[in-house]
């Protein structure tokens, strides 16, 4: 099974995923951001762009390598990953499904002003980095428009990640 956990940048998806991973048990965390990071260091570059998932090669191979993952140690992959275009997701997912794979698709949602709030307070990219405030705007049309009713949705404005990871691992084991 896979527990993704989708949200825009600032909502807490890297350090609950780490917690979420100790609730349940043989469980691994599995950063798709890896697969983009690989393509970056391709040269010469692949095609510019500002966001690696737009590149076609990230979406199956995020496919294939979390199938070959689960079809080596078995378990439950903890996947946090912004993805905020609905055609991406579709196509993930659908590969996911391709292959019998389950999904718990959670969304950590907060506030736009919490979240600018965690943005302005980041410790890793600084604070307010450009990076993570221009996803913004994206993320809350997504959750207009169809993310919302496409995943289970925990509002962590108030929550702390223990908190939200504990929900989940329930939801999961449910």
């Amino acid at each position: 099974m896979i527990v993704w956990l989708n949200g825009t940048h600032g909502a807490g998806k890297t350090t609950t995923s780490a917690l979420v991973q100790q609730l349940i048990p043989d469980s691994r965390v599995f950063d798709a951001e890896k697969v983009g990071e690989t393509l970056m260091d391709i040269t010469p570059g692949l095609p510019e762009t500002d966001n690696f998932q737009h590149w076609p090669p990230w979406r199956p191979l995020v496919v294939e390598t979390a199938r070959r993952v689960l079809d080596y140690t078995g378990g439950t992959l903890v996947m946090p990953m912004t993805v905020l275009i609905e055609e991406y997701w579709r196509e993930i997912s659908t590969g996911l499904a391709n292959h019998a794979i389950p999904i718990r698709h959670f969304v950590l949602h907060a506030d736009q002003v919490t979240l600018c709030e965690r943005i302005a307070g980041d410790t890793v990219l600084g604070p307010n980095s450009p990076f993570r405030l221009k996803y913004l705007e994206p993320y809350a049309e997504a959750a207009r428009t169809w993310l919302h009713g496409e995943a289970e949705v925990i509002d962590t404005t108030h929550l702390t990640p223990a908190q939200a990871a504990l929900r989940i691992a329930e939801a999961v084991k449910s």
